[in-house]
């Protein structure tokens, strides 16, 4: 049953810590992807065509993050090195949001979506070795709603304090804020680090 998955889930540790990542990330993180064309054109007075290699830069970034990924299997502290990554991509979120636009954007989008990758693919990788048989079913389909559930929610609440302040002023918000539970988590979870 259901219940039985969210009870493991609730009362896993390492797992619940997993999960309630997941959905920091891509709450608070992904938003970034959706309102680029927000930064390029009313932030950074950008075209079509510079919004593109944005584009261009963060899907290039995530595919070194998936050969890095690939490259390095299943390692020893994956769970610390997910947390420092989390740390650090919030940090690239904010330096986006905050900083003129000038070549180092560029950079900063494909440093980004290679940290974003790496994210995601640890974070898979360590919730599919953390759950049992008899319940991954379950476990994952909690976990999927927790990581997919994220990004339209924290697209809408961003969206709203948007149109209330800056773009710049909430993107910087929510990847500060990413970085902060990360460095929680980093500090705190002696479960989730030792993964």
């Amino acid at each position: 049953e259901l219940r039985d998955g969210l009870r493991y889930v609730w009362h896993g540790g390492a797992l619940l810590a997993l999960t309630v990542l997941a959905f920091a990330t891509t709450s608070l993180a992904l938003p970034i992807r959706t309102f680029l064309p927000v930064f390029a054109r009313d932030v950074f007075g950008l075209g079509d065509a510079q919004l593109g290699w944005m584009l261009a830069m963060v899907g290039a970034g995530s595919v070194v993050g998936a050969l890095i990924v690939a490259w390095l299997g299943k390692f020893e502290h994956m769970g610390r090195t997910l947390l420092l990554v989390q740390v650090v991509f919030g940090g690239l979120v904010a330096a986006f949001a905050l900083l003129p636009v000038s070549g180092f954007s560029y950079v900063l989008l494909f440093l980004g979506g290679t940290a974003l990758l790496m994210i995601f693919s640890m974070t898979n990788s360590l919730v599919q070795l953390t759950v049992p048989d008899e319940l991954r079913g379950r476990v994952i389909s909690i976990y999927l709603m927790a990581f997919r559930g994220g990004m339209p929610l924290g697209s809408f609440v961003s969206g709203y304090f948007i149109t209330r302040f800056s773009a710049p002023a909430v993107i910087a918000t929510n990847g500060l804020l990413l970085s902060l539970v990360a460095a929680g988590y980093l500090v705190w979870s002696k479960q989730v680090r030792e993964l």
